[in-house]
């Protein structure tokens, strides 16, 4: 893991974050010796959130199939 001061950070912000997407990580020190860490966030997304298919459907075809298999399961 890469370890930068605040001063190369500032300079190269760009590179960092391309380095940071890549590696998971870097690290960045300051002058008083504090560490901290730039790291991508992490987007979690549900495994149900998939594209659409277009269907050619329109609103109330789509109700009435909902009406009919409700119907059905009486």
């Amino acid at each position: 893991m890469r370890v930068t001061t605040d001063s190369e950070a500032r300079q190269q912000l760009a590179a960092l974050l391309d380095e940071a997407a890549r590696t998971g990580a870097v690290l960045i020190r300051r002058k008083d010796g504090q560490l901290f860490v730039l790291r991508p966030e992490s987007t979690s997304s549900s495994p149900l959130d998939v594209p659409g298919e277009p269907l050619g459907l329109g609103r109330d075809e789509i109700v009435d199939f909902i009406h009919e298999g409700r119907r059905d399961h009486r």
